[in-house]
């Protein structure tokens, strides 16, 4: 599971993508059931860019609570969302989310010596983070590579079964010791006395810094998932919308997974120096780095995501030759 700290795919694609048909019981029906009703004013969708038969083909063991329709509304309902994170100093910041759908704007966050001289006469940094870009980005190529580099880490950060099968991905909710309260002192996003920030969802979000960050984001209130953060346990298009989140928001030094699957993040030269390079080995570092990376080829963790990578590669009808895969070489980030 991952221990990573701190606050911080849709192309309209008509022709069908080669993949795989899985069956999976009675859960097709269902999930079309669902995602009809939901699909009301949600036009266009992602389940242009991937059906439910190729969602069943990754992940034909998952729980019913990972269903095709949670994902695709979790996907849909956070492409109406843009953030723009603007960081004056090394501590002050500005964060805007625009609603596309109302053309609204809202200030969510805006540090207290934002005005301040001190802190306008230095340049800013701004990222902005358009969720409408996953798997969106780019040509077709580039988005389906995304997807699968999403799928692939998913699927190892949820994995309960038999090693190099890969068809047990989404087969957990929480990581295996609850126990735990991934607690760490955070100021703009401290932890509710009693509650637990241990690993949740697809993307297994862990501390209560990401959970109050990626509560902000998504529902402009952090104390949704610092007060609940069992929510994530409760809804499955919550527990995706939190992935999405973790796998789309640059924080502190590292990239987004998405820029770097995409194309957009360029190593500096201290990168560079530190072995860290664009590829999917990458999105391993931004994951779990301090645990799986510059351990070597033979960690078996990192391992495991790589042939999840391969296999779902596969099952898209796609190669990526130069993937980059391992990140066995590459310096973590501090944090």
């Amino acid at each position: 599971m991952n221990r990573r700290i701190f606050t911080g795919c849709f192309a309209l694609i008509t022709a069908a993508l080669l993949i795989v048909s899985v069956s999976c019981g009675n859960t097709g029906k269902a999930d079309k059931v669902q995602l009809q009703a939901q699909q009301v004013n949600m036009n266009p969708s992602f389940s242009s860019f991937l059906s439910q038969q190729q969602f069943n083909a990754f992940f034909p063991k998952r729980l019913s609570f990972y269903t095709y329709a949670s994902f695709i509304k979790a996907v849909d309902e956070m492409a109406n969302i843009k953030i723009k994170i603007t960081q004056q100093s090394d501590y002050v910041f500005q964060i805007i989310r625009t609603d596309k759908d109302k053309n609204k704007q809202t200030i969510l966050r805006q540090d207290g010596d934002w005005n301040k001289p001190w802190v306008t006469e230095k340049p800013a940094v701004v990222h902005t983070i358009d969720f409408g870009r996953f798997c969106n980005e780019k040509d077709a190529a580039t988005n389906k590579k995304e997807l699968v580099a999403f799928f692939a880490n998913v699927g190892h950060e949820t994995r309960k079964g038999e090693n190099a099968k890969y068809n047990d991905g989404l087969m957990l909710i929480t990581e295996g010791d609850t126990s735990l309260q991934y607690v760490y002192p955070n100021n703009d996003y401290p932890a509710v006395p009693g509650k637990k920030y241990y690993g949740r969802g697809p993307l297994q979000l862990s501390y209560n810094g990401n959970y109050g960050y990626a509560s902000l984001l998504i529902y402009g209130d952090k104390n949704k998932l610092l007060k609940d953060p069992e929510l994530l346990e409760r809804d499955a298009v919550a527990a995706f919308k939190a992935a999405m989140f973790f796998w789309m928001t640059p924080q502190g030094q590292k990239p987004s997974a998405h820029d770097v699957m995409t194309g957009q993040w360029k190593p500096t030269a201290d990168d560079t120096a530190k072995g860290r390079k664009p590829g999917f080995g990458m999105t391993i570092n931004i994951i779990n780095g301090a645990l799986e990376c510059n351990k070597g080829d033979a960690k078996g963790t990192m391992a495991d995501r790589i042939g999840f990578y391969q296999h779902f590669l596969g099952l898209m009808g796609i190669a990526d030759p130069n993937c980059a895969c391992s990140c066995g070489s590459m310096h973590p980030y501090p944090f």
